[in-house]
């Protein structure tokens, strides 16, 4: 039975050494929390560090550690404290962190960090390849295993994967400073399925690899060539019935089953005539804003006296990271901060923040949500904030205001929260004077909304969509045109060998080169010569090019070749002149120049190539978004000035006016009518090599190079493969 392997960099367990054995205790972050329910209920392995070095652990448990894991559906991934060390504390912490929420200062690139990163997210791979079954799912998660998607898949093209990012993904301006950027996204599209919270995170990640990458990029989908992967938006939920039914069960309890924080909280609101409570819950983290909501809160009491004495501000802040010097930072100016307020405000009876610093357990939170009369969440950014919504799922009676900041991803689906700028301390002053004032109804209506919103996308709603868009996708990708690998090679080979009269047709740029900024550049290597040496000697070979005639006879002239040119315009057997396909108004093309010309002026990164029978406008080097804003304009105005005897031919990022009637077709059909072929191979990569597959008789074997709409029977993935499988037909 095929199963979901979820891989994350911590198992959602903290693991305590009782004796000679081990206990668990689950962990309280938000993607331990979201899964937990997901792996119960599926037939599901997670993968990930325990928690614990393994060089703090006694070889003589470490089998019965393992069997505990096994037992639980837990694969451990065995990191020891100095790669711990290195690798979570290391890139991810001192630079994706601060990097994807904005604080580009705080943001430090260390090449050994990267180079640890490399490994361990190699180390994580090489345990789920290791547990791979035929027709398992992987789901891979966030920014401390972002190069893992294309490890597994590079070992498992044939394995599903998913990849989804937690944090916010920041704008290309932002992300295009980080010194690995090429690899961190190529590492990512790995995966068949992206998702991420908030359809702003998945824009700025589609704009990163269109302008980063160059890769083609059509609403959500980027086109790799081999392959298409899907990036979509999936705001992740909570377990909605879980707080809602705590609350219900709190507010029900008598008195001496109540926890001392609710005891202390019923004591304030006994002593104080409508009084008033705010939350704010948060790890201790410069990202959430912690220092700006205490001076929003400050100036609220400054600026409204009248609240004196009936306002509470009640702050949790959990322990992170509190080795690291910045966090240390942190939780001292907090401490100022907050010490500072209840010194300048405080009375005999009253102080105005309870600040607690540690970890609470779930009575406690439940306690905290179900008596706040508001919360106050408003982090700097944030990649969704569950806390918002354990809040609201809380509010069993209806009444309760919630702030919350714009920069957090929750507030895309809570906007019926009193939305904030987490930036602009007196507007949040003014929102919290704004929320103490809310009457009932209106508390009620906003609440009432955004439950409904809680209730119908729950986490399980979440991961049971992610994985089933992820599934949909993998089965649209594995149908179509087949994969030039082993097998198919070998049924080519075999009837290549037992054919007396054969033919080969090759496109030349993105086919036998890669694709070069400056044409003229593509040169062949003396790789690709010795193959169409080989293969000439046998063989009738054909180069069916868009290249120009001087182009070729420069590089082809000395092998015995076919050389067609321009697309079919002009054609030259072996030691033969260059035959040219009936004249035609070659004014009307040229006539386009100056209109491209002034097009490429107003596009930087573009060029103009004038042949002999075309022209092409190239604007690979150009913004990509500029340039397909540009091309779409400018087929407005070919349509408006071109006739029937002219095409407007789509190319790898370049357009190309050519003659209607002319076509690599048409080229390839006057070549095979003068020999009676038994064995057909045509290998082409763009729009203009589909007329020569769909000219040629069914049994022959034509090829795409790159996985993209075609009317080829195979398809390969790049021009290094191309020599390669052509290199094995002559062996």
């Amino acid at each position: 039975m095929s199963k979901n392997i979820i891989v994350s960099n911590r198992l959602p367990i903290k693991i305590s050494k009782v004796d000679n054995s081990f206990e668990f205790t689950p962990t309280s972050g938000g993607l331990a929390t979201g899964l937990k329910s997901f792996h119960k209920q599926k037939n599901s392995l997670w993968v990930g560090w325990p928690g614990i070095g393994s060089d703090k652990i006694d070889k003589i448990l470490w089998p019965k550690l393992q069997d505990s894991l096994k037992k639980n559906n837990y694969c451990p991934v065995n990191l020891s404290s100095k790669e711990i060390q290195n690798f979570y504390y290391g890139l991810p912490n001192k630079c994706l962190w601060p990097l994807f929420h904005y604080f580009i200062e705080k943001s430090s690139f260390n090449e050994s960090h990267w180079k640890h990163y490399v490994e361990i997210n190699k180390k994580f791979s090489d345990v789920v390849l290791a547990k791979i079954e035929k027709g398992d799912t992987i789901w891979i998660h966030d920014y401390q295993l972002m190069l893992c998607p294309k490890m597994i898949k590079d070992s498992r093209p044939d394995v599903k994967i998913g990849f989804f990012l937690h944090i916010p993904f920041p704008s290309f301006e932002i992300f295009r400073t980080f010194p690995r950027r090429k690899s961190l996204l190529k590492g990512v599209l790995g995966a068949d399925l992206i998702g991420f919270h908030t359809y702003d995170y998945e824009r700025h990640f589609l704009s990163s690899v269109k302008r980063l990458l160059r890769y083609e990029v059509n609403f959500n989908k980027i086109n790799l060539g081999i392959r298409e992967v899907v990036v979509n938006t999936f705001p992740m939920g909570i377990d909605y019935d879980k707080f809602n039914k705590a609350a219900i069960d709190h507010h029900s309890r008598k008195a001496s089953q109540q926890t001392e924080l609710k005891k202390q909280i019923e004591l304030h609101k006994k002593s104080v005539k409508d009084g008033k409570l705010i939350l704010s819950i948060d790890r201790l983290d410069y990202t959430k804003g912690v220092l700006n909501r205490v001076k929003a809160f400050e100036q609220f009491l400054n600026k409204f006296p009248e609240y004196l004495e009936k306002v509470r501000l009640v702050m949790l802040t959990v322990p992170s990271r509190s080795e690291e010097p910045q966090y240390k930072k942190l939780k001292k100016e907090t401490d100022e901060i907050v010490g500072r307020v209840n010194g300048e405000y405080a009375t005999v009876n009253w102080t105005p923040i309870w600040y607690y610093y540690r970890s609470m357990d779930f009575d406690e939170l439940i306690d905290l949500y179900s008596s706040a009369d508001i919360a106050m969440i408003t982090p700097i950014r944030d990649g969704m904030n569950l806390v918002a919504k354990e809040f609201v799922s809380t509010r069993i009676n209806g009444d309760g205001v919630l702030i919350l900041s714009e920069l957090a991803g929750a507030s895309k689906e809570l906007f019926q929260a009193l939305t904030v700028n987490p930036f602009d301390i007196n507007s949040m002053s003014n929102t919290i004077h704004d929320a103490i004032n809310m009457g009932i109804d209106e508390q009620k209506q906003r609440n009432f909304s955004m439950q409904k919103r809680i209730k119908r996308y729950t986490v399980k709603y979440w991961a049971d969509e992610f994985i089933s868009s992820l599934n949909e996708i993998s089965v649209v990708q594995e149908n179509g045109v087949l994969k030039i690998d082993n097998k198919s090679s070998e049924i080519i080979k075999e009837n290549y060998k037992k054919s007396s009269n054969k033919l080969i047709l090759l496109d030349y740029d993105g086919t036998l080169v890669e694709f070069n900024e400056k044409p003229g550049l593509a040169i062949p290597d003396s790789e690709t010569f010795k193959i169409l040496k080989d293969l000439s000697e046998e063989n009738d070979v054909a180069i069916v090019s868009g290249r120009d005639q001087h182009f070729l006879d420069k590089h082809f002239s000395d092998l015995k070749l076919t050389l067609v040119a321009e697309h079919g315009y002009f054609t030259r057997n072996y030691a033969e002149r260059w035959s040219e396909k009936a004249n035609f108004n070659k004014d009307r093309i040229k006539s386009f120049k100056p209109i491209l010309d002034s097009f490429s002026d107003r596009t930087p990164g573009t060029f103009v190539e004038e042949k002999l029978n075309s022209i092409v406008w190239h604007y690979r080097k150009s913004d990509p978004e500029l340039a397909n804003s540009r091309v779409v304009e400018f087929k407005t105005v070919f349509d408006s000035l071109s006739t029937d005897e002219l095409n407007l031919m789509d190319m790898d990022k370049a357009i190309e006016i050519i003659n209607a009637q002319v076509n690599k077709g048409s080229a390839v059909s006057e070549i095979i009518s003068n020999k009676d072929y038994d064995f057909i191979l045509c290998i082409g990569d763009d729009i203009t090599d589909e007329n020569m597959f769909e000219s040629l008789p069914k049994n022959s074997y034509t090829i795409k190079v790159g996985k993209k709409k075609t009317s080829a029977k195979y398809y390969i993935k790049d021009p290094r493969q191309v020599k390669s499988f052509l290199s094995f037909l002559t062996k």
